[in-house]
């Protein structure tokens, strides 16, 4: 078996972000590292104060820190990146022709991958961008310049201390003094060496300040003081001169940030210190100790003559903290609550007045600022108000307040994340409505958890929906001049009229604009300046000023079947086969071309692309037939109405249209012109018109519904694009400057036209039946569109009932409490007089979080959901400290095949060490068509609880740590009948496959057993995995074979042989599985592992679904980075072999923008085997001409356009 591996979604988790002047400009971008291996770059549209997507690049790498920096006397940031390749990357973004990076030096350091003695897992670059320091391992790197003046790095300088761990590194500002460093370190050279462990207790954490003396061209250990043995992060503090003026920026330093306190500190001054304000805990009980608060991201911000840093604590609370200088001497240390948001692995300020929060879970945030909380009244706490500046030696009292709704941040954008996908089901609940199955995914973390569909296709914004008098089968919007800003009329052609509406405060209809209102219409235009065109099925109507109206009959006997225009341009086809060109003169009206074109059979549909600027014509027309061809014809003056091409059809065209769009896979210095046909059996094909001789080539299709397309030239975002109109509505348009061919989400259309009002400035105009809608598409690019459901806890698995399309939610949080759990504290302390503060428990917990419990505690529910309607329809809270682990719908054989819902839960689990008070298995029957759920009764399991729980054979099969269970239905409680004990570590998965039960263990793979009941029941495993693998999911794909997943990252296919599976079938009474000898300390028989491949990121689902209509199974996986995949099967040994030949010379390229070997990035625990990287396949498209020529040949292809084409029908042939 041979595979293809295709990203459907890129991960969206923001594990980091940075922003810079990247593109040269005056305005700054947001760089983001999506879930770790993909960079995104970000920038604020001011129009609508929205963060649209530059460009976005698969790394093919773990990026493990970045950071920006500028070259004194350039205009631009360059980033600077280190990762798992061992290299310092460093990257230019290049707008020109399109946006994106190009990797500009990279220097090996290290080649072993992310190692602790492998520098880059910190990165700080100094503030003058004249150096940069990679750690744990330092090595520093001078930014020079060459002679050329291009960004040249020195040789590295080593500054590493051997036994030294490094916990966090910052460049410190020191102006244009020498550049400086601090980092928190730890020495475990003694503690390595003591076996008692109490120089470990005993061991210190310092503060060091590393310095580069750019004379001497080496660093040196400046100065080390011990400092909080808490402390986690450091936060670089301006300092220097001023360029223009004598003052200082700021006093240099850096702020400590350690547990419950922020201290300033800088070599051999005295430091200032300060407690974290926290919130009071309303549940605490007297005599309880709160936990200690972190500090996690943190943000510098200059403003003229002063800055502030914002600090984020581990509850989502930002800090103002500020210092009062003068000069280098810090007169004070100021903190003060500012807002709360989510928390963030970074924090991105522009100047612009905005804040990006790059969320660690969950959607990432836009705000405003609103203000800098300068002149409100909150509580500020300062380091002079303590003794000593706060540097005593006894930890600050608690400094509390009072978390409130935003007042300083005004939410303006957000950017929908799946992070973390936890479970995640593939199916199409919505039948004939759609022809690709939806994606279900549990995602989130506590109570910014959420329940997200997936549907694919672009979403739309409905403004308008309204009912007309009768069926029209097309409409127009229409500009009075050609320099009208927005459009003046709509008109709507009904089968037996034309009806015309005007467009102002309100859209009425009117009668005297000079169209003719007693026929359908079959095409309308704005003509030259002041000109409007009607085409009606026995002429042509010219309107131009002073109420004259210029009219062109048919001849006698014939009408008008199609009919196509531009501003300058009018051609019509008519039922005696013959074609008539029409050009608008110097004068303004339209002159008829003396000669007709005769067609060797009746036209069907017509089309001319919009006249290029510049230009007096567009130079083709297309012309489909119904003898099943298309003809391309020369509009020039020289050769007017020659026939220049003709392509052969699979059906009779039943639309036709030109268009100029941008495409750089094709050409990457101007637009390009495509003929899009769509055939009456529902195919869409895409062809390239030549600009100079008019032929056809590279011709791609898609089957896009069952109805006959119809194709329209539409403006969407300012650009051109197609609109096809059959079972849904497609649109065809250029994104990122590539072209993309996607669904719309939305009801079937028959016909829609762009539409530009004051109201909708870029909309567009549509009827489906006999409504007139109007809507906008807001975001381009999304693959897959988004509906959300916020839920109450972390979801960590759902099922849906096997007849109702409903779902079953489990949702459980650790150190929460439930609602029984808050009632009895609450009764608890109003009966011991014990003040309470309300407040704390009334506010929004998807905004604020929970209170924090300790250990122990668990609040978990049920949750019954429509995915449908996204709609609650009960919830069912758990007993106290009882958390839902495992859910499954069963059938027994005494409910006389009703299924019910069975779910596992462990009572006061504690995750380390992994244990429990007790389990149950917990009984519910259904109600109200599965709407409802009913608990029937529960079974205690002493000791342990159940992982996993799945029906085999009317009967439930369990997973109680190292033991699988097989039980019956009982009147009071479930029976345990028989129970295999044999599995090392806990078993974390079931699939049943028939008669056949396949067991993930949490470190041994999988195992597979079958279930005898002569003479006794037993449960027997017959063959086992020879590869240790600690599994996160598994599916079946045949009755033989499994696709697992672990925690690594790596999917891999492990097969069964078939005699040993024939041999175990025809065992009835298990006899022979019995006596077998086991191998390799296991069982007799092994499975062979057939695929092998690393998605860089951890899979939690896997699902065996066909993604298209009449297309092949695929393996689809979700991960926990927010990426959705699949794994495709080919289906013949030359696509093999192409795809393969292409991935081996795209991996000698060596693509990757941070230097990482493809091979083993993807064969990152062990070698990739049988499948194809198809998204580094798909980069081909990115690449100079020259190589892609180059690679054509080898590949025996005639030409790019062959490799792209084959690229594109890989994909849309199994997903999309």
């Amino acid at each position: 078996m041979q595979l293809l591996n295709l990203t459907l979604q890129p991960a969206t988790a923001a594990t980091l972000a940075v922003v810079g002047a990247f593109s040269g400009t005056k305005g700054q971008e947001i760089l983001v590292v999506r879930g770790g291996t993909r960079l995104e770059l970000l920038k604020l549209n001011t129009q609508t104060g929205t963060l649209d997507s530059i460009c976005s690049v698969e790394a093919f790498g773990t990026i493990r820190a970045v950071s920006a920096f500028r070259l004194a006397g350039m205009t631009k940031d360059y980033a600077v990146l280190a990762s798992d390749s061992g290299r310092l990357s460093i990257l230019e973004l290049v707008v020109a022709p399109t946006p994106h990076f190009e990797s500009r030096y990279q220097e090996v350091y290290g080649k072993s991958g992310s190692r602790r003695t492998i520098p880059g897992q910190f990165l700080a670059v100094d503030p003058k961008g004249r150096a940069v320091m990679f750690a744990a391992a330092k090595l520093v790197y001078v930014l020079n310049r060459n002679a050329e003046g291009k960004l040249f790095p020195s040789s590295p300088l080593e500054a590493h201390k051997n036994h030294t761990l490094v916990t966090h590194l910052v460049g410190v500002d020191t102006g244009y003094d020498n550049p400086m460093y601090a980092a928190l370190e730890v020495d475990y050279g003694e503690a390595d060496q003591d076996p008692t462990g109490e120089a470990f207790r005993s061991t210190e954490k310092h503060l060091t300040f590393y310095e580069l003396d750019l004379g001497l061209n080496h660093v040196v250990r400046k100065w080390s003081e011990p400092t909080d043995r808490r402390a986690n992060l450091l936060v670089q503090v301006p300092g220097g001169q001023n360029a223009n003026t004598d003052r200082f920026d700021g006093p240099s330093g850096v702020l400590v940030c350690t547990e419950d306190h922020i201290i300033w500190k800088h070599m051999d001054a005295e430091a200032h210190r300060v407690p974290i304000p926290r919130r009071r805990h309303p549940l605490l009980r007297r005599g309880e100790s709160s936990r200690g608060l972190i500090i996690v991201s943190a943000v510098l911000h200059k403003i003229k003559g002063a800055f502030f840093f914002l600090l984020q604590s581990e509850d989502g609370d930002l800090y103002k903290v500020t210092i009062d200088h003068e000069g280098e001497d810090v007169r004070a240390l100021r903190i003060k609550y500012f807002d709360t948001v989510p928390v963030a692995t970074s924090l991105c300020i522009l100047k612009s007045g905005y804040l990006f929060v790059a969320s660690e879970f969950g959607d990432q945030n836009l705000y405003q600022f609103q203000s800098l909380a300068d002149d409100d009244n909150d509580q500020e706490w300062r380091s002079i108000d303590y003794p000593e500046n706060g540097n005593s030696p006894e930890p600050l009292p608690y400094a509390f307040f009072t978390p409130r709704e935003l007042t300083n941040l005004l939410l303006v954008d957000t950017l929908s994340s799946l992070d973390p996908i936890l479970d995640a089901k593939v199916v199409n609940l919505l039948g004939n409505a759609s022809d690709t199955p939806q994606i279900y995914a549990a995602c989130g973390r506590g109570a910014r958890s959420s329940f997200r569909t997936l549907k694919h296709g672009l979403d739309v914004s409905v403004l308008v929906n309204s009912p007309l008098p009768g069926v029209p089968n097309a409409v127009w919007t229409l500009k009075l001049n050609e320099e009208d800003e927005h459009d003046s009329y709509i008109v709507l052609s009904f089968p037996n009229g034309t009806l015309v509406l005007s467009i102002g405060a309100t859209i009425e209809e009117v009668n005297d604009t000079g169209f003719l209102s007693s026929g359908p219409t079959l095409a309308v235009q704005q003509l030259g300046a002041a000109g409007l065109l009607q085409v009606h099925p026995y002429g042509l109507r010219h309107i131009r000023a002073a109420d004259r109206v210029d009219e062109w009959p048919c001849p006698l006997g014939a009408t008008i079947v199609a009919a196509t225009t531009n501003r300058r341009q009018v051609v019509i086809a008519l039922n005696t086969s013959e074609l008539i060109y029409f050009e608008l003169d110097d004068e303004g009206s339209l002159s008829e071309y003396q000669e007709k074109k005769t067609l060797p059979s009746t036209a069907t549909c017509v089309s001319i692309a919009e006249v290029p600027e510049g230009r007096r014509r567009t130079p083709f027309l297309a012309v489909g037939c119904d003898n099943q061809t298309v003809h391309i014809i020369s509009l020039e003056p020289d050769n007017t109405l020659e026939t220049l091409s003709l392509q052969a059809l699979t059906a009779p065209p039943s639309s036709i249209c030109l268009a100029e769009i941008f495409d750089t896979s094709i050409d990457k210095n101007r637009a390009t012109t495509f003929l899009s046909i769509g055939l009456y059996n529902g195919v869409l094909l895409r062809t390239v018109v030549d600009p100079v001789d008019g032929s056809l080539s590279d011709t791609r299709l898609r089957f896009i519904g069952a109805k006959p397309p119809k194709l329209v030239r539409a403006t969407v975002h300012g650009a051109p694009a197609v609109l096809a109109f059959s079972t849904r509505t497609w649109i065809m348009y250029t994104h990122q400057d590539l072209l993309q061919t996607q669904p719309l989400i939305y009801d079937t259309l028959e016909y829609a036209w762009s539409l530009s009002a004051s109201m909708c400035p870029d909309g567009l105009i549509a009827i489906s039946n006999n409504t007139l809608r109007i809507f906008t598409i807001p975001k381009l690019g999304e693959r897959l569109k988004q509906d959300t459901t916020q839920l109450s806890y972390t979801p960590r698995k759902f099922v849906n009932h096997p007849y109702q399309n409903i779902f079953y939610v489990i949702e459980t949080d650790h150190r929460v409490y439930g609602p029984a759990a808050v009632e009895r504290i609450v009764g608890e302390k109003h009966a011991a007089g014990e003040t309470l503060d309300q407040t704390m428990l009334g506010l929004p917990a998807e905004e604020f979080g929970r209170p924090r419990a300790a250990a122990g505690k668990w609040a978990s529910l049920v949750r019954v959901f429509d995915p449908i309607n996204n709609a609650t329809l009960q919830t069912l809270d758990l007993d106290e400290d009882e958390a839902a682990v495992s859910i499954a719908v069963a059938y027994f054989e005494p409910m006389a095949g009703e299924p019910s819902l069975v779910v596992g839960t462990a009572v006061k689990q504690t995750l380390v060490p992994r244990a429990c008070k007790e389990g149950y298995l917990r009984v519910y029957e259904f109600t109200d068509d599965g709407k409802g759920i009913k608990l029937m009764h529960k079974t205690r399991i002493q000791n342990d609880f159940p992982q996993v729980v799945a029906a085999f054979q009317g009967y439930l099969l369990a997973g109680v740590g190292k033991s699988l269970r097989l039980y019956e239905m009982g009147k009071k409680a479930l029976l345990r009948k028989v129970e295999n004990t044999g599995f090392p570590t806990g078993v974390a998965t079931i699939n049943v496959v028939g008669s056949r039960i396949i067991v993930g263990d949490l470190q041994e793979s999988t195992f597979y057993c079958v279930y005898r009941t002569l003479p006794t029941r037993q449960l027997l495993i017959f063959a086992d995995d020879s590869q240790p693998r600690w599994l996160t999911c598994v599916t079946s794909v045949d009755y033989d074979t499994v696709a697992c997943a672990d925690k690594f990252g790596n999917v891999f296919l492990n097969r069964l042989a078939e005699t040993v599976s024939e041999k175990v079938d025809d065992d009835p009474t298990g006899a022979g599985i019995l006596h077998e000898k086991g191998f390799l300390m296991g069982a007799a028989h092994k499975t062979d592992m057939i695929a092998h491949y690393n998605v860089g990121s951890v899979v939690t689902s896997l699902t065996k679904v066909s993604l298209v209509a009449g297309g092949r199974g695929v393996l689809v996986y979700t991960t926990i980075s927010g990426a959705v995949g699949a794994l495709i099967p080919f289906i013949s040994m030359d696509d093999v072999e192409f795809m393969t030949t292409l991935e081996m010379h795209m991996r000698s390229l060596n693509t990757s923008l941070v230097g990482r070997d493809h091979l083993a990035y993807r064969g990152y625990y062990a070698p990739v085997k049988a499948v194809v990287d198809g998204d580094l396949c798909e980069s081909f498209g990115l690449l100079p001409y020259a190589q892609q020529q180059s690679i054509a040949q080898d590949l025996e292809c005639s030409n790019v356009g062959e490799v792209l084409k084959k690229l594109e029908q890989m994909r849309t042939s199994a997903a999309f």
